[in-house]
């Protein structure tokens, strides 16, 4: 299933992807099955759990489904999940970024966090205080949807809980972070974390680690690679995080970037107000932002 948040009558929804129709699904699944109350909402339905999963199933296989269709180019598309209960982040986790910092191999997966306020979804505008940074970057990243609670899981079990994948762009104030000597605050700037366009569910893609990874800015290449670059891989990952804490339905892991980034290019080169970064992912999707420097900023 491709699975997306959308909003409409102001309301956030949840829908099915069909070709380029949303399908509304809570509202189709009651008018063509019932007896199951079908969440509305992503959150709620990762929480509800398989039998949720199964019902979406069955109404996306439903024939007709156009009295609950519309046009994927008529709808707003909100980030896949506007609201997990955490993001949980990886760095310095692809071997061949690894080497473009001249760096040494991590021997354990680098933990930090990106606050849920700084989620946006395709085609929102990325934005920050000039007074703030300077030096914002972009890394585009697998983003892991967790679908079922994980705690002091193995490696061998990891992927039983999870749901899906999308797309991050892991969004940094490079001034911040090295100035900080921490990450989070220049990784959790509002706006910093474009997520979607939507979600995949884990059975449509049978290794997460063979995958093209891409990013843009202006349409000029700046990232390429796969993620089998990845140093520590997602069931490792899964295993090492639920040791020291306990992984939600709906938290999601954003599993490193690959080379390109801004920062260690020669000379180094950041995103600047207009600029349009489009990050993409084989078998999931692509998303672009426009970048803007926050109103009444210089």
């Amino acid at each position: 299933m491709r699975l997306v948040t959308f909003v409409q009558d102001g309301r956030e929804r949840l829908g099915g992807l069909i070709d380029d129709q949303v399908i509304d699904l809570a509202a189709a699944h009651q008018a063509y099955i019932g007896g199951y109350h079908l969440p509305s909402t992503m959150r709620a339905f990762l929480e509800a759990g398989p039998d949720a999963w199964a019902e979406a199933e069955r109404t996306l296989a439903v024939p007709d489904l156009s009295p609950f269709a519309r046009p994927l180019s008529g709808v707003r598309l909100l980030a896949p999940i506007p609201d997990p209960p955490k993001v949980v982040a990886i760095g310095q986790n692809y071997l061949d970024h690894v080497r473009e910092q001249n760096a040494p191999v991590p021997d354990r997966p680098i933990i930090f966090t990106k606050f849920p306020t700084a989620i946006i979804g395709p085609n929102d505008e990325i934005r920050w205080d000039p007074a703030l940074t300077g030096k914002v970057d972009w890394e585009v990243e697998l983003a892991v949807i967790i679908g079922r609670r994980a705690r002091r899981v193995p490696a061998e079990r990891a992927y039983e809980h999870v749901f899906g994948y999308t797309i991050a762009n892991d969004v940094s104030a490079r001034d911040l972070q090295f100035s900080d000597g921490q990450w989070v605050r220049s990784k959790s700037l509002d706006t910093f974390c474009p997520l979607g366009p939507w979600i995949v569910t884990r059975d449509e893609i049978l290794d997460p680690h063979t995958l093209a990874i891409r990013c843009r800015v202006n349409g000029e290449l700046m990232q390429s690679s796969c993620t089998d670059q990845m140093i520590f891989r997602i069931p490792y990952l899964i295993e090492f995080i639920s040791r020291a804490f306990t992984l939600l339905p709906g938290d999601i892991i954003l599993t490193g970037t690959p080379p390109g980034v801004g920062h260690f290019r020669k000379p180094p080169r950041y995103l600047r107000n207009g600029d349009v970064v489009t990050v993409e992912i084989e078998g999931i999707g692509i998303m672009s932002n426009l970048c803007r420097t926050e109103e009444g900023s210089e």
